[in-house]
């Protein structure tokens, strides 16, 4: 009897390390009209590449969190999407301030027409700071994954060259805001978008960059 429950204990126990070995990111629910919604499966998808390509043990089921929420804190990263209107409230604002400059990092992907939106609405988070593009020499660009010349172009959308943003921090990068790029389309089923498995594998590899990036910074 002893033995079994001993053996109990250490299942428990291996179980407690396992459940505390595992992160969760979160999906980011922002007012304005624009649909925060789109690509339901891209970061379940990206998940899955990273936990069997980089090592990651995320949790396959991300978040869903609101630009306000105290619940933001327990995610080190989280990401926006979108193709309309974004809109921070005040509170939003501190909220997200207080969360990138804690440790936090923010991945904001273009999915067509919120460039406008996010250079407004970051502004208001960092009005002493401006989005900066990153060189192609940036360490996010070569990671696992190298991507010599940036960030690959998924969709072409306005038939522009995709670029990658950054807001730092004390020198930490905390926001990054990919344009002209649709990472987030990119993970996708194949299908969901007629994407190539090229293309496919080409946005799943940025991103698991990008993951990794943040993991390790």
């Amino acid at each position: 009897m002893k033995r079994y429950i001993i053996l109990i204990l250490l299942i428990s126990s291996s179980l407690t390390i396992c459940a505390q070995s595992t992160v969760k990111i979160a999906l980011c629910k922002y007012s304005g009209g624009g649909d925060w919604y789109a690509n339901p499966t891209s970061l379940p998808n990206l998940i899955e590449f990273c936990n069997q390509n980089i090592g990651t043990t995320i949790d396959p089921v991300p978040a869903t969190i609101e630009v306000g929420s105290a619940d933001i804190f327990n995610y080190p990263f989280v990401h926006i999407t979108g193709h309309g209107n974004i809109l921070f409230s005040d509170s939003d604002v501190r909220n997200l301030r207080q969360y990138m400059i804690s440790g936090g990092f923010l991945h904001i992907d273009d999915n067509y027409g919120i460039k406008p939106y996010v250079f407004r609405e970051i502004k208001k988070v960092f009005p002493e700071t401006d989005f900066v593009e990153l060189p192609f020499s940036h360490p996010i660009f070569h990671q696992k994954y190298e991507f010599p010349a940036g960030l690959p172009k998924i969709h072409e959308h306005d038939n522009l060259p995709p670029q990658a943003f950054g807001i730092f921090y004390e020198g930490r990068l905390v926001c990054l805001f990919t344009y002209e790029c649709d990472l987030g389309d990119g993970w996708e089923a194949t299908a969901v978008h007629h994407d190539s498995e090229e293309n496919h594998q080409k946005a799943l590899r940025m991103g698991a960059n990008i993951i990794q990036y943040v993991f390790d910074n």
